[in-house]
């Protein structure tokens, strides 16, 4: 099957639901490259990126789940 690789951007504003995310990203983890996490306590929000290679039914999954997390906003960046 076909990959294609992706970035996943998430914005984390609920602290509650980081066990969540973290299982869903636990859950993908063959697809993962790397993934990078930033605290920005000025806003009270964490910002993570997350580089996948992937089928994009994989990549549609890992972004849904991520995106109806209470308080996680997440987008999914990939070349033409």
């Amino acid at each position: 099957m076909e990959t294609r690789v992706s970035l996943i951007g998430i914005i984390v504003k609920n602290p509650g639901s980081v066990e969540q995310l973290n299982c869903i990203l636990h859950e993908y983890s063959q697809y993962i490259i790397g993934r990078m996490g930033i605290p920005y306590r000025e806003k009270g929000v964490n910002i993570i990126s997350v580089a996948v290679d992937a089928p994009m039914d994989v990549i549609n999954n890992i972004s849904g789940k991520i995106g109806r997390l209470n308080g996680i906003s997440a987008k999914t960046i990939m070349p033409k």
